[in-house]
């Protein structure tokens, strides 16, 4: 009985120390992963955070609980820049903003995963406000018939999803 009970504390130890792995390579910070998009850890995809009011729907990858306050986290599999790229920031932004309007709670913070470097974004009053600003004007803009390349800068065209259906491509 006392190998029994001895071989379930290690194996304990062995779990514990395992998921805290995972989670140290996913970029993720301590606490309780509460949302996941992803596989990874062998649990079901959750259903997207959803405003109705703003008309925003995201699916963080990860929502981490910490000290109370729920922490969005996006993965990215590109190369990391000396900086975060502003549509990574909107996009972690939008997150923070569902997970305030879903869960009652503002994030102080989101963090942006690259493979080699780890970015924590303030969620601030100013960056609210610019990505309610950045809502409207698409909102504004889909209601269009026509809209303008937003860029001069060809690489951006040879990515984008919209390039076979794009008469103002540059690439």
């Amino acid at each position: 009985m006392l190998y029994l009970s001895f071989f379930l504390i290690l194996l304990a130890i062995i779990f514990l120390w395992q998921s805290s792995r995972q989670q140290r390579q996913a970029g993720l910070p301590g606490g309780r992963v509460i949302y996941t998009d992803t596989r990874a850890w062998g649990s079901p995809l959750e259903e997207p955070l959803f405003d109705a009011r703003l008309g925003l729907t995201g699916k963080p990858d990860y929502l981490v609980e910490q000290k109370g306050q729920i922490i969005p986290i996006e993965v990215k599999s590109g190369r990391a820049p000396d900086s975060p790229y502003d549509s990574h920031i909107y996009q972690l932004a939008a997150y923070c903003l569902l997970v305030e309007k879903v869960y009652g709670k503002r994030p102080p913070y989101g963090i942006i995963h690259y493979p080699s470097r780890t970015f924590a974004v303030e969620y601030t009053p100013a960056l609210e406000s610019s990505l309610l600003d950045l809502l409207a004007d698409m909102r504004r803009d889909e209601a269009r018939s026509s809209v303008e390349r937003s860029h001069d800068e060809p690489p951006r065209c040879v990515r984008c999803g919209f390039r076979n259906v794009c008469d103002q491509k540059l690439a």
